[in-house]
């Protein structure tokens, strides 16, 4: 072996007790998301056990990238079949619908390219059983770098920006987070912050104990139920294994303070709450469960996220992360700050031309009905 080269091996995953210590050694010489941390990494290996293989990347001894790489078949249109490796996750749609975002191989600073290219050299020279590469959601720019360096043809699966407040930059300036809203945004949270005051005492609670917390997170469910629908890929808590993941997610994670559950509570109502993930300071707003109100000049979801963003502004937080999505609220609270998308690698079979050939007909088709072309 050439000095400085970099080596790709892969094998199965060992106990977790000897990963978890050398994710997080490559975890903290990092800079990664919350999805990429032992935090999540390893809660998802404990829960759902998924069979993996082990993508490591060393120089000289030395740990520089680590992947989980899972296989699975995935049907389509009823009579494709298409074998499927996915990072970080299984390819069940319903162990899947936790979504993880920010996705990637877990790589030292500065040497992300170098990692993602010799994962990608290795999984398309030595693993060959496979026909599509699934990575998501990942970076918009990262996933056409691996496009660019496998030169397999790509197929964005899903895509949606990112919007964001950074944190740090409103210290900097001593700029009230409400100034930096546009005039209508401003308006509508002042009014709605004026009627609730009419009602009662306005304030952010947290729960004191590990009980209260879970059930902060059970009362999410069903206005989440409500907001987003019961079926699939629509409101998670439809599905028990979601619940399942993130009641354990708040059972370990809020006593170390890797959960965050917050309530906006006027008087004795709880008018909205929000689950966020905390890592290395950023907020990741996850998920919330937000009331109907009648009077649609009451705004809960936005007096609620403003005035977490303002607490946690207080408490030192870098940025607060709406993460994927393109919902109003989102573009109206937030700065987009990237896009994110869930890419196939695809290799030259001929069922996968096929399929893109067919889709290219059918949005063409779409695309001539939604104009009235006529023939």
């Amino acid at each position: 072996m050439v000095p400085g080269t970099l080596t790709v091996t892969c094998e199965a995953v060992p106990e977790l007790s000897s990963l978890r210590r050398e994710w997080l050694d490559l975890e903290a010489r990092a800079q990664a998301s919350v999805f990429l941390s032992w935090q999540w990494v390893g809660h998802w290996l404990h829960l759902y056990r998924p069979t993996v293989h082990l993508l490591r990347v060393r120089q000289d001894g030395r740990t520089l990238g680590l992947g989980l790489v899972v296989e699975a078949e995935e049907r389509r249109h009823g009579v494709l079949r298409s074998k499927c490796l996915r990072l970080h996750q299984t390819g069940h749609p319903l162990l899947d619908q936790i979504w993880i975002e920010y996705n990637g191989f877990l790589a030292e600073r500065g040497r992300e390219q170098s990692v993602a290219a010799a994962c990608l050299d290795y999984l398309c020279r030595e693993m060959r059983n496979w026909d599509e590469f699934v990575v998501g959601a990942i970076d918009a720019d990262e996933a056409e770098a691996y496009a660019r360096h496998t030169g397999l043809f790509h197929h964005v699966r899903w895509s949606a920006p990112c919007y964001g407040v950074d944190l740090n930059d409103l210290r900097r300036h001593g700029q009230p987070y409400l100034d930096t809203l546009s005039r209508n945004t401003r308006y509508q949270i002042r009014r709605s912050a004026r009627l609730y005051e009419a009602q009662g005492d306005i304030r952010l609670v947290r729960p004191d104990t590990l009980a209260e917390a879970l059930a902060m997170f059970d009362r999410i469910g069903p206005r989440h139920l409500q907001r987003w629908g019961e079926g699939p890929d629509q409101s998670g808590f439809a599905n028990p294994d979601f619940i399942r993941f993130h009641r354990e997610m708040v059972r370990a994670q809020w006593p170390e303070g890797g959960v965050d559950l917050v309530s906006l509570t006027v008087g004795e109502r709880e008018v909205a709450a929000f689950y966020n993930l905390l890592y290395n300071q950023v907020v990741y707003f996850y998920l919330g469960g937000i009331e109907v109100e009648n009077d649609n000049r009451l705004k809960p979801g936005l007096l609620g996220h403003s005035l977490c963003i303002e607490d946690y502004r207080h408490h030192g937080f870098h940025y607060y992360d709406f993460m994927g999505g393109n919902e109003r609220y989102k573009q109206n609270l937030g700065q987009r700050h990237c896009n994110l998308v869930q890419l196939s690698l695809q290799r030259g079979r001929l069922k996968l031309r096929l399929e893109h050939m067919a889709r290219k007909a059918r949005q063409k088709w779409l695309r001539e009905e939604g104009s009235g072309y006529e023939h």
